[in-house]
């Protein structure tokens, strides 16, 4: 039976990248098909009651931290926890992973990679010649997919729209074909239950 998973991120989430690994060892073992949609999750919380992380009372900030060091240290996944570069503003990393999944490439790759970037080796990804950079580390054309972005940001902004209208509300979500939401790094073992693995 085939799977279809839509996958909502943002590049610029921590949680998003401790469950990448994860979630690509799960699309190996399923063969599933990936919707791989980088969305502005600004928007998503103005209609969903999330609030970005600088507005976020202090004892929620305080337990985001806390939370990060021991995932990281429960999943021995390396996490820088305050990147140089963070929060990346300019959208050229979401807007390239659109660009890949438009033209066929491969933007569950990509955005692993940018996440990594990020998260890992505490790189800017709102820099478009570090967005080539992993690109071309991928095998894809990172000047090409660089230089469309910008087309891509009325897509992007469709896809936000999609992530409101499934009732996405954070980053990551895994959303299967029947409409079904796992929010979180942390339900990865429950999609993997879902999913019979």
């Amino acid at each position: 039976m085939s799977v279809h998973i839509d996958y909502y991120i943002t590049p610029s989430s921590p949680w998003s990248y401790l469950g990448s690994g994860r979630f690509l060892e799960i699309v190996r073992e399923t063969g599933a098909t990936v919707g791989v949609h980088a969305v502005d999750f600004g928007a998503v919380f103005s209609v969903s009651g999330g609030l970005p992380l600088p507005k976020r009372a202090p004892q929620r900030q305080s337990y985001r931290w806390m939370e990060m060091k021991r995932w990281r240290d429960k999943l021995g996944i390396p996490i820088v926890l305050e990147p140089k570069a963070f929060p990346v503003t300019n959208p050229v990393a979401s807007q390239a992973i659109v660009a890949a999944r438009e033209t066929g490439a491969d933007a569950l790759a990509l955005s692993d990679g940018l996440l990594t970037a990020l998260w890992r080796d505490d790189r800017d990804t709102g820099d478009p010649a570090v967005v080539k950079d992993v690109a071309d580390g991928l095998g894809l054309d990172g000047a090409a997919l660089v230089a469309a972005a910008p087309d891509y940001a009325e897509q992007m902004q469709a896809d936000t729209q999609k992530a409101i209208d499934s009732g996405v509300f954070g980053a990551p979500s895994y959303v299967l074909a029947d409409g079904e939401i796992f929010w979180g790094q942390d339900r990865i073992d429950l999609l993997r239950w879902r999913l019979g693995l």
